[in-house]
C-alpha cells in the first residue's frame, strides 16, 4: 500500500504503521484477493480518501462507520456516503430525515457527502475495505487496528472534537475517547432495523455545532449542495 496516495499530515502520523505485522499481512491479503479475481471496494486510490479530504489539523467531526457499502458503485472511501448518481442507502435517508428534523435542512438529490468531510468531517470506516456483495469480509484483516490508531492520534493530539457513535459497533470502537477532552455523541445506528429505537429525535448535528461554538470552533455547514 505504499503506493497509495495519503495527505501528508496523516501520513506524517501513520507512516509507521504500515511497517506493522497486521498492515503487511493486510496488504499481502489485499494482493492476493485482487490476484484471485475478486472485485474490491472501493478502489485503491480511494482507500484512504476519508483523511485525505479531512487532514488532521482540520478534523472538527469524526463520524464513525463499520464498512464499506459492498454493492457496485456505491463506496468511494467516506462512511456513509455513496457516489454521485447512485440510489441512496437506507440509512443514509434516515440521516437526511433526522437533518431535517434537527435543523430544517431538506434532503437533497444525491448520497455524496464530500461537502461534510472537506470541512473536517472525517467520515471513518473501522474497515477501509470490502469484497463485492460479502459484507464484513474484511474484518479482522488488520484495518481495525489501522483506524484505532486514526482515532487514538485524534484523541491524544487534538481537543474539543465531536466523535458521533451510532450503533454499537461504532461504541465499542470508541471506548477509548476521552469524554473529558471531547464531544462523544452516541445513539442506535440510523439503520431502519434500529432507527426508530433512538436515531430519530437524538439531534445529532446541532447538539456537534453548539459544542463546536462553546469551544470557539468554526461550526459544520451541514447544507450538501444540489449536484
Amino acid at each position: 500500500m505504499q503506493d497509495i496516495r495519503l495527505e501528508p499530515s496523516w501520513k506524517s502520523r501513520l507512516q509507521n504503521e504500515f511497517a506493522k505485522t497486521h498492515m503487511q499481512a493486510l496488504k499481502a491479503f489485499l494482493v492476493n484477493e485482487k490476484k484471485l479475481g475478486k472485485v474490491i471496494y472501493p478502489k485503491g486510490s480511494e482507500y484512504f480518501k476519508a483523511l485525505n479530504l479531512a487532514p488532521f489539523e482540520q478534523v472538527r467531526v469524526v463520524i464513525l462507520g463499520q464498512d464499506p457499502y459492498h454493492n457496485p458503485d456505491q463506496a468511494h472511501g467516506l462512511s456513509f456516503s455513496v457516489r454521485p448518481g447512485v440510489k441512496i442507502p437506507p440509512s443514509l435517508i434516515n440521516i437526511y430525515k433526522e437533518l431535517e428534523d434537527d435543523l430544517a435542512i431538506a434532503p437533497v438529490n444525491h448520497g455524496c457527502l464530500e461537502h461534510w468531510a472537506q470541512q473536517g468531517v472525517l467520515l471513518l470506516n473501522s474497515v477501509l475495505t470490502v469484497e463485492h456483495k460479502q459484507a464484513a469480509s474484511h474484518q479482522c484483516r488488520g484495518w481495525e487496528q489501522f483506524t484505532d490508531r486514526i482515532i487514538a492520534e485524534l484523541n491524544e493530539h487534538k481537543k474539543h472534537v465531536v466523535f458521533i457513535l451510532w450503533g454499537s459497533y461504532a461504541q465499542r470502537k470508541g471506548k477509548y475517547i476521552d469524554h473529558e477532552r471531547h464531544c462523544v455523541l452516541k445513539s442506535v445506528h440510523p439503520s431502519p432495523l434500529s432507527a426508530y429505537r433512538g436515531f430519530v429525535g437524538s439531534k445529532p448535528f446541532s447538539q456537534t455545532n453548539n459544542y463546536l461554538i462553546q469551544h470557539n470552533i468554526k461550526p459544520i455547514d451541514w447544507q450538501l449542495p444540489t449536484l
